[in-house]
């Protein structure tokens, strides 16, 4: 058990190291480049809310930005915010899982309503940059019916210097949940557990009738 965990250590502290490394290849890049390419690509939104439907559909939330949405909409936590479903139980029959994702009526986002975001001045930097993503500073795109419409200059630079900001946050929101993370031991589930998520302010406690509202 102590060389498990020694293993485990080891494999947290490398992984940490990595994401610094990523966070300081993420700063030098070029907003003026990755402008350039993003117009080269093409993207101009066609207002169809397929990114906001769907039943794969998730977008990941970070506490900022959680309670940016709590402000703007008047809603509690877990009325914006739920647990992703993929993680793993512990010795107690508690479920653990890591960062949030944002609430869905149906197949689609609790805010999409009657055709158009509800929250569009305050949605999440993931929904500010679709379809484009970075992935190691690679500009990468999402399935999208806009991709190749026209772009102007300024919509260009301001998607470029948004994904840069993102990616940089990203980077930033793993690292601090790296750091904060406390292992635990494995279990099986069990009924009346509660469920644990992780985030970069560490553990975050939802109790099983929270979890049933």
């Amino acid at each position: 058990m102590e060389r498990e965990d020694r293993v485990r250590r080891s494999d947290l502290l490398n992984r940490i190291a990595g994401l610094k490394e990523a966070f300081l290849a993420a700063k030098k890049l070029s907003p003026t480049k990755l402008a350039a390419r993003i117009r080269n690509i093409g993207y101009h939104c066609q207002k169809c809310g397929e990114c906001c439907r769907g039943e794969d559909n998730s977008v990941v939330v970070f506490p900022d930005e959680i309670r940016q949405l709590i402000v703007a909409t008047g809603q509690e936590w877990l009325e914006v915010v739920v647990p992703p479903k993929e993680g793993e139980w512990d010795k107690d029959g508690c479920f653990h899982t890591l960062e949030w994702r944002l609430k869905k009526e149906g197949e689609s986002c609790r805010f999409y309503q009657n055709g158009r975001c509800s929250v569009y001045l305050d949605r999440p930097m993931l929904c500010r940059t679709y379809p484009f993503y970075l992935d190691n500073c690679e500009l990468m795109c999402s399935e999208c019916r806009g991709l190749d419409g026209k772009m102007e200059s300024d919509e260009a630079d301001k998607m470029a210097e948004q994904l840069i900001m993102r990616h940089l946050v990203e980077i930033q929101e793993a690292i601090a949940l790296l750091e904060r993370y406390r292992d635990f031991e494995r279990g099986e589930a069990r009924k009346g557990g509660g469920c644990i998520v992780h985030d970069s302010e560490g553990e975050h406690w939802i109790a099983p009738e929270k979890l049933m509202r």
